[in-house]
């Protein structure tokens, strides 16, 4: 009987239930756990299964630059001036759930990447689908999908993310069509998705980078208004780990 039951378990892909009613069977102190006891066990067993298997194919599509970042991790050191009853409040994820966004500036290797991809981590585990890119891996996706016409379905793709990540934004030049490009992601995103941002240049900055006046009202007006801003300091973080993995004389 007890065979039977898990293959139709399998079959039915209750997977957690399974293995939960498994141990179960094999385990001596669950004849003493109630009816009820032992079937709650099972149900939390198959949801927690669930929710394991949507956390790591959300990780898998948000493909994050630090796959392993989490807010548990995140240094708190003196230098870094990092507020961390703001991580915290933002960890909860409710900026998310308002269609806000974060924008974390600082200079290079402050840890400005990992911190968004813990943010996306945490957005994740709170059941939100996410996105990593480039500022220039993302320009240069939405110039291919101009020239193979599938311009309109990446757009749709990315307005479906609940959470877009543009990391390293303005480090490298903007273009016309980049421009244009830009607005018609943040237009799809406004009061409706949220986003993080990552960048060497203080947003106030942002206008004059973008260059032509109007695309640069529409975009900075469309991401600027609703977002908590950081601002990382300190040492560079990979000058330090280099100088640690040196060996000592």
């Amino acid at each position: 009987m007890i065979e039977q039951t898990m293959d139709k378990l399998k079959h039915m892909k209750l997977y957690g239930m399974a293995s939960a009613l498994q141990d179960q069977h094999t385990t001596v102190k669950s004849n003493e756990l109630s009816f009820d006891e032992r079937i709650g066990l099972i149900v939390d067993a198959e949801h927690t299964h669930r929710e394991n298997q949507r956390l790591g194919r959300y990780l898998r599509e948000a493909r994050l630059r630090h796959s392993q970042a989490c807010i548990e991790d995140i240094d708190y050191a003196p230098k870094r001036e990092l507020d961390k009853s703001l991580v915290l409040q933002l960890a909860g994820c409710r900026w998310v759930k308002d269609n806000q966004s974060i924008i974390i500036t600082g200079k290079t290797g402050v840890g400005k990447s990992y911190l968004a991809c813990a943010f996306a981590n945490q957005a994740c585990r709170k059941g939100y689908r996410a996105v990593y890119r480039r500022a220039v891996r993302l320009f240069e996706e939405l110039s291919l999908a101009h020239a193979d016409g599938t311009y309109g379905k990446l757009l749709a793709r990315l307005a479906r993310m609940d959470l877009l990540v543009i990391d390293d934004f303005a480090l490298a030049p903007i273009s016309d069509m980049n421009r244009r490009d830009l607005l018609e992601v943040f237009e799809d995103r406004d009061g409706l998705k949220s986003t993080i941002i990552t960048s060497q240049l203080a947003p106030e900055l942002w206008h004059d980078y973008i260059g032509e006046p109007t695309a640069a009202d529409a975009i900075c007006d469309r991401i600027l208004h609703a977002s908590h801003r950081i601002v990382l300091k300190g040492p560079s973080k990979r000058k330090e780990e280099s100088l640690n993995r040196k060996p000592k004389n």
